[in-house]
């Protein structure tokens, strides 16, 4: 089941489909879930295996009147990445796989392997050794064979990218596969419902492989494109300082990473890591660095607000209270930003190293 160019081995893209989004009243009928955007989706849905993803709330910003923080962490496995995972797992079983495998530093893992689990169908997840126990007991409850890779993240990723190929496998790859930035993209179109058909004039989001980036980029644009929006907001992705081949006013730029609390974004090389500079520039945006000291006191901050996330959750509420990602002024009763919180600190427990 192809996940790359059968000719050159490049990345895929999905062309062809004419995503559209029902208007207000027809939404007005529809379950809270993201299947309620299923024509914006490239699978028919909702499927059986839905756990009732999506339309997660925003909540205020602790001492922030100018933010908003979305909490996607209340999604069914813990993470944002729900949303992409059953988008995938949906296809996989349109196209009759036999088994799934996917690499990951954990909640890609554990979403694909929660929606594997809910559609029958067997699971191998490829995690970096140092991958936390919350996320691994996650993983194993679902079901899933877990296989632990020595080194770095690129590690399991060549290790599950080594079985891919073999017959009946279909790679749920939420870096590689096109699909998945068409669940991660609902995010944008919830936010646009919830601030009642309009969207802040600033975005701030983590970035690592870049899924959610490109997801919100991508939403952004189709409602642009469907003239439910005037403009795109400006992005600003927020990187680890200890691996951030993104942020150099260079472009990509080879690093090798150092040990960082921010595990979900510690990716040396993302493989579509032009893309993701391609669409952050495309909105006026930049790509920030936040040390661990100040993702430490972020997470210590949202706690204190009631908002227990993973420390890679907290990186963009660091990049916030550092003044790295700007707000634009207002503008009439637009909202100034909104940020994601991504992950649940129950998997990974309080920061430490």
């Amino acid at each position: 089941m192809p996940w790359r160019c059968t000719a050159c081995g490049g990345l895929l893209d999905v062309h062809g489909f004419e995503p559209s989004l029902p208007n207000a009243l027809e939404l007005g009928r529809r379950p809270p879930t993201l299947w309620r955007y299923a024509e914006a989706i490239p699978v028919p849905g909702p499927p059986r295996i839905t756990l009732g993803e999506g339309m997660t709330p925003l909540v205020s910003a602790p001492g922030r009147p100018d933010v908003l923080l979305k909490a996607d962490y209340l999604m069914p496995t813990g993470s944002f990445k729900d949303r992409g995972a059953v988008v995938l797992v949906a296809l996989a079983l349109r196209l009759g796989a036999e088994r799934l495998v996917a690499d990951s530093s954990g909640n890609a893992g554990t979403a694909v392997a929660a929606y594997a689990a809910r559609a029958g169908l067997p699971c191998t997840v490829y995690v970096p050794a140092a991958t936390s126990e919350g996320k691994l007991g996650q993983l194993r409850a679902y079901g899933a064979e877990v296989r632990r890779i020595e080194g770095p993240r690129e590690s399991a990723a060549e290790a599950a990218a080594g079985v891919a190929d073999e017959p009946g496998v279909f790679y749920a790859s939420h870096v590689h596969h096109p699909f998945f930035v068409h669940g991660t993209k609902t995010y944008v179109f919830e936010l646009w419902e919830q601030l009642g058909g309009r969207l802040p004039s600033s975005l701030v989001l983590p970035v690592g492989n870049g899924t959610l980036v490109l997801g919100a980029y991508l939403g952004c644009r189709e409602l642009l494109e469907q003239r439910l929006i005037d403009r795109m907001p400006v992005i600003t992705a927020v990187q680890a300082a200890a691996c951030a081949p993104l942020a150099s006013p260079a472009g990509i730029t080879p690093v090798t990473p150092e040990p960082t609390i921010a595990e979900g974004i510690a990716i040396a090389r993302p493989a579509r890591g032009a893309q993701i500079l391609s669409a952050v520039a495309a909105t006026g945006g930049t790509v920030v660095t936040v040390t661990d000291d100040q993702i430490r006191a972020a997470h210590r901050d949202l706690a204190r607000a009631g908002l227990y996330v993973e420390p890679t959750s907290a990186v963009c509420w660091a990049a916030l209270e550092a003044g790295l990602a700007p707000v634009p002024p207002v503008e009439g009763d637009r909202l100034f930003a909104v940020a994601p919180l991504c992950g649940t600190g129950l998997k990974s427990g309080p920061p430490t190293g």
